[in-house]
């Protein structure tokens, strides 16, 4: 057993907790499981059945978490597992234990990634010491970034981008925006550009056209609808959703000079397949004005890899 392994890597999204194992450095990520936030009291609970499970002890452990880590105490916004990150490194017995918030974690793992963990959506080709931006829709809006320093060393971002406000530019959207803004107080990207986001778009629609629905659908359910042509509204509020994901991609690009590419990550456009390239969001992300032509030159790659990115990421983090 070599010093410092087996560890631990996490993933852990408001919906999901990923776990995996490293058992050497620079090893590969194995005994890779997924279990449902909902369905365990803490992190700490979903941790012990995990290792339970695969009948293995580790000896310290690095993890993204869909939420800002500013402190020890880390009480998630979209899921109900508050904790001390010391009180549970002590409780499991760890020598170390790394949390950084969830895109820290993915934007860690961009400039490991193969090109069969990417899907190019234009632009042209980048820059491999440029910086790289970071977005994705899921439960919430995750934003991130990765800085170049030096010859071979990069430094993520953490922050809460996916809480800036939600630019409008057509009436329809000014509309939904207002709409937005009374409902909760303030229009921010994630209220449109993430799952709950799709589903208050649905309701803001059907609101402004005097629809009157007896449910609220899910994200998934406007997804399928939408993806299947049986309703418009759906569509509709798919495209919103799409378009408005270019413009903010398009605004951090331009704030952190992405050379180095534009990231889209999270859990839902790498199911949107065909319909990005069908939508507005490659045309809106580069619709900056005087600096179309800076936009038109950087590519945007849509993460879709077979095990969570954010789970090397998290490996990455330990060895900063």
């Amino acid at each position: 057993m070599q010093a410092g392994y087996p560890r631990l890597v996490g993933d852990i999204g408001g919906t999901n907790a990923r776990f995996a194992v490293q058992r050497t450095p620079g090893g590969p990520l194995e005994e890779v499981r997924t279990l449902p936030v909902a369905q365990h009291a803490s992190l700490e609970a979903a941790v012990r059945h995990y290792l339970s499970e695969i009948g293995l002890s580790v000896v310290q452990a690095g993890m993204g978490i869909a939420n800002p880590v500013l402190g020890d105490q880390v009480r998630m916004t979209n899921a109900g597992w508050a904790f001390s990150i010391e009180a549970m490194r002590q409780s499991l017995g760890w020598t170390r234990f790394a949390l950084v918030n969830d895109f820290t974690a993915l934007a860690l793992s961009l400039p490991h990634l193969s090109v069969q963990d990417v899907r190019q959506l234009g632009g042209g080709t980048a820059d491999p010491r440029g910086p790289m931006a970071l977005i994705g829709p899921g439960t919430g809006l995750g934003v991130s970034g990765l800085l170049p320093v030096g010859v071979d060393r990069w430094v993520p971002l953490a922050g809460e981008g996916g809480h800036v406000t939600l630019p409008a530019v057509t009436p329809r959207e000014q509309a939904v925006v207002r709409w937005l803004d009374e409902r909760f107080g303030h229009a921010s990207a994630e209220r449109a550009v993430s799952g709950q986001g799709l589903e208050n778009l649905h309701e803001a629609l059907c609101a402004l056209d005097g629809v009157v629905s007896t449910e609220r659908l899910s994200a998934a359910e406007v997804s399928r609808r939408a993806l299947a042509q049986q309703d418009a509204r759906c569509d509709e509020a798919l495209e919103l959703m799409l378009v408005w994901l270019g413009s903010v991609a398009g605004n951090l690009a331009l704030t952190l000079g992405a050379t180095g590419g534009v990231y889209l990550g999270g859990g839902i456009v790498p199911r949107l397949g065909d319909r990005l390239l069908r939508s507005g969001l490659r045309a809106r992300f580069e619709a900056k004005g005087r600096f179309q032509p800076m936009l038109a030159r950087i590519p945007l790659f849509v993460i879709d890899a077979q095990v969570s990115p954010a789970l090397l990421g998290a490996a990455h983090a330990l060895d900063e």
